[in-house]
């Protein structure tokens, strides 16, 4: 997305606005690290967790969580001057996933956070932006009193393609977020810069 807005000096300068998923599995953390990051208000769509939903979602690690997000998480960042990060939060569980089609349209790439307790719970997330050749990288989202694991082995245990990020964040807070960010804006731009130039060589 591409807007014009005027200067201080009446010329014309560019915004880029960027479209990211924050994706990967229920509970890992996607409406906090949309929150801890957005300069806005952050969008929340959040119900309380129901007796009926007991049946079909899975709790197991994250017993304390209460609420659930029933169709997406929206907020804004501006990386630099001229360059703007909408955020769209994924819904995590299975039955939301006809959401993602929608979310995932004009998107440049997506976070996966992953919970090295629950890890299998980003594979999802994972084979969607892999089927559909969108940039990602991996965010693992340090839980306190979790097992810590470095990159390589989270990227082995995913069995990533070659050269897909994996890096090690805290949801909670901005600067790593943030760095999450940057890390897959830069990773999105060369992947996509290389696509071109095979389709034009």
């Amino acid at each position: 997305m591409v807007s014009e807005n005027s200067d201080a000096q009446g010329g014309e300068t560019t915004a880029l606005a960027l479209k990211i998923l924050v994706a990967g599995g229920f509970g890992v953390g996607k409406t906090t690290l949309v929150g801890a990051v957005s300069e806005i208000r952050p969008l929340r769509t959040e119900e309380l967790l129901s007796e009926a939903g007991q049946l079909v979602d899975d709790t197991d690690g994250v017993d304390q969580k209460v609420t659930t997000t029933v169709a997406m998480d929206f907020g804004r960042i501006t990386i630099r001057s001229g360059l703007s990060l909408y955020l769209f939060g994924t819904p995590g569980q299975d039955r939301f996933w006809f959401l993602w089609d929608e979310l995932s349209q004009g998107a440049l790439g997506a976070v996966v956070l992953a919970d090295t307790r629950r890890l299998e719970d980003c594979f999802p997330a994972v084979d969607y932006f892999e089927h559909r050749h969108i940039p990602f990288v991996v965010a693992v989202n340090c839980f306190a009193g979790a097992r810590t694991y470095g990159a390589h082995d989270v990227s082995r245990a995913l069995d990533l393609d070659q050269g897909t990020p994996v890096v090690l964040c805290d949801a909670r807070d901005r600067d790593s977020g943030k760095e999450v960010l940057i890390r897959l804006v830069e990773y999105a731009g060369r992947m996509h810069t290389a696509r071109l130039l095979d389709s034009v060589g």
